[in-house]
C-alpha cells in the first residue's frame, strides 16, 4: 500500500510540474535551459517514476514555474505549489529586478533570487583579460544537515583553488 501511495505522490508532483511547465507555454527544453537542468532531467521529473531520494532538480525548477521554495515539496504532501512570492513594487525594487533580468539569464536570476542559504561567494580576477572577472555564488541545499554544508564547503575549497589561475605574465 505504501509503494501505491509513493506512486500516486511522485505522479501527481509529475502532472503538477507538466500542467504548470505547459500554462506558461514552456518546452521541456524551454524549461531545463530556464533551470540550468538537461531536458532529460525535465522529462524524468514528468516521468512520474517514484525517487528514493529528493532530486536536486525540484529546487531548480520551481523558479522558473513560478513556485515558491518547497513547493515541490508540498505537492508530494498533498498540497499544492505555493506561489513566488509578489515582487516589492516600490520603484526601486522593481528597477533593481528589471536590471537583474536584462543583465543575466532566467536561471542566473533566479540562483540569485534562491531563498537556499548561502554558503559563500567569490569574485576571481581573469589573468590576461584586462580586468575582467568571474564572480561565484555559492548556495546550499535547505534542508542539509551541518556535516553536509561542511561538505558542501569543503567541496567549494576544492573547486575555488582550481578556479584561482596563476597570472599570466
Amino acid at each position: 500500500m505504501t509503494e501505491d501511495r509513493t506512486k500516486l505522490q511522485w505522479g501527481r508532483l509529475a502532472a503538477t510540474i507538466r500542467a504548470a511547465r505547459e500554462a506558461l507555454g514552456l518546452s521541456q527544453a524551454a524549461l531545463g535551459e530556464q533551470a540550468g537542468v538537461s531536458e532529460g532531467t525535465i522529462q524524468n521529473l514528468e516521468s512520474g517514476k517514484p525517487k528514493s531520494r529528493m532530486p536536486q532538480s525540484l529546487s531548480k525548477v520551481e523558479p522558473p514555474l513560478g513556485w515558491a521554495s518547497g513547493s515541490a515539496v508540498a505537492v508530494l504532501k498533498g498540497g499544492e505549489p505555493a506561489p513566488l512570492p509578489a515582487r516589492d513594487t516600490s520603484a526601486g525594487a522593481s528597477a533593481g529586478q528589471d536590471e537583474l533580468s536584462r543583465k543575466f539569464p532566467l536561471r542566473v536570476v533566479a540562483e540569485l533570487k534562491s531563498d537556499d542559504p548561502l554558503l559563500d561567494s567569490a569574485v576571481i580576477e581573469l589573468p590576461g583579460v584586462g580586468g575582467a572577472r568571474m564572480t561565484v555564488v555559492v548556495h546550499g541545499q535547505p534542508d542539509a544537515t551541518p556535516e553536509e554544508i561542511q561538505e558542501a564547503l569543503l567541496a567549494w575549497r576544492r573547486a575555488e583553488r582550481k578556479l584561482r589561475l596563476p597570472d599570466d605574465d
